[in-house]
């Protein structure tokens, strides 16, 4: 018998299950997909917090400031413990003056984290609670893979939205912590994603990061029915939900020649627009501009199960990751962070 399950082997779960072993605890991991590493594989491997806790909170003001404070406190300790595991760090600046965090080669982190996680048993979902009082973490990835759950919580354009994450984070984990008494928090309605190159673009997972599209604020942003809409945040997340309630999810960048040469981080506008061109997008150069189709990817749901600040959310169940609402709510904040952070808490709140 073992002293902790985890469902889910992505950042968070393989991080609970890794923290709990160095706790001298048994683990079972329960994995629904083929091979461990999650949406988390799938990233730039950046791993980040806002330099300033008041900027946290004005960027995602409608999160709990007390879980706010746990993932801005600790990681950077947190950090520091993937490093001593053996994951290969690449960057320890994130580009961005606004922000602190390393960048991992993903593949390395998982291993490193695959290493110390114990027994991982992929191709077997958690499909409900043990019912032997063994305590559980939760740690699915969120719901974006479920369209139905999309539609209900996201945007009626559900069918047409892309999936930019792992293809197995259906909402297990929700449905597990709803059953055993859980709340839901707010924000329900909110994702992380990006924009990417509008069908017939043919966008394979290898390039999530290298054909998203940010670039809305050097453009005008408009739907199919010429409605504008002004992005108003560093991230981009505002236009990317607002695209996906638009119909069939797609929006329009117009850009000025004037604004190919601009810089967002290594690459300019036209760099963005040339790979969207050469996926297949539907693009447009005509009178000193060019248009380029868009459609709203989701990389995972923001809402999710409320959590305490030991990552409780029902007698005996926690949740990390994108299985635990309540951080970026509002706004944004890197999601690796607060599943390491707290899929490390997770753990040790449930061998408490």
């Amino acid at each position: 018998m073992a002293d902790l399950v985890v469902a889910g082997a992505g950042m968070a779960g393989l991080a609970a299950a890794a923290r709990a072993r160095e706790l001298r605890a048994s683990v079972v991991v329960y994995e629904k997909g083929d091979r461990a590493g999650g949406s988390m594989l799938l990233s730039s491997g950046f791993i980040w917090r806002h330099r300033d806790f008041e900027d946290f909170r004005e960027e995602c003001p409608d999160g709990d400031p007390e879980l706010q404070r746990l993932v801005h406190e600790r990681l950077d300790s947190a950090l520091a413990w993937l490093e001593e595991l053996g994951a290969p760090v690449l960057e320890r600046e994130t580009g961005n003056p606004l922000t602190s965090g390393w960048k991992f080669q993903t593949q390395g982190l998982a291993d490193a984290l695959v290493a110390r996680a114990g027994d991982i048993r992929l191709r077997e979902p958690l499909r409900s609670l043990p019912g032997d009082g063994t305590p559980v973490v939760l740690a699915t990835g969120g719901f974006q893979c479920d369209r139905e759950l999309l539609r209900e919580h996201v945007t009626p354009e559900a069918d047409h939205v892309l999936i930019r994450s792992n293809p197995w984070s259906a909402g297990d984990g929700l449905r597990l912590g709803v059953a055993a008494g859980a709340a839901l928090t707010g924000g329900m309605g909110e994702f992380y994603g990006r924009n990417m190159p509008a069908p017939p673009a043919e966008i394979a997972p290898e390039d999530y990061v290298p054909l998203a599209q940010l670039y809305a604020r050097h453009a005008r942003v408009e739907n199919a029915r010429g409605e504008t809409f002004e992005t108003r945040t560093w991230s981009e997340i505002d236009t990317v939900q607002w695209t996906a309630r638009q119909p069939g999810a797609r929006a329009r960048y117009v850009v000025q020649d004037s604004a190919l040469g601009e810089h967002v981080r290594e690459r300019t506008v036209g760099d963005m627009i040339e790979a969207a061109e050469r996926a297949g997008a539907p693009v447009e150069r005509r009178d000193g501009t060019t248009t380029v189709q868009v459609a709203a990817a989701v990389t995972t749901t923001l809402g999710g199960l409320r959590i305490d600040p030991s990552g409780r959310v029902a007698e005996g169940v926690f949740a990390a990751g994108a299985d635990a609402g309540g951080i970026s709510t509002g706004g944004y904040s890197s999601g690796l962070a607060a599943a390491l952070v707290f899929g490390r808490i997770a753990a040790e709140s449930a061998l408490a």
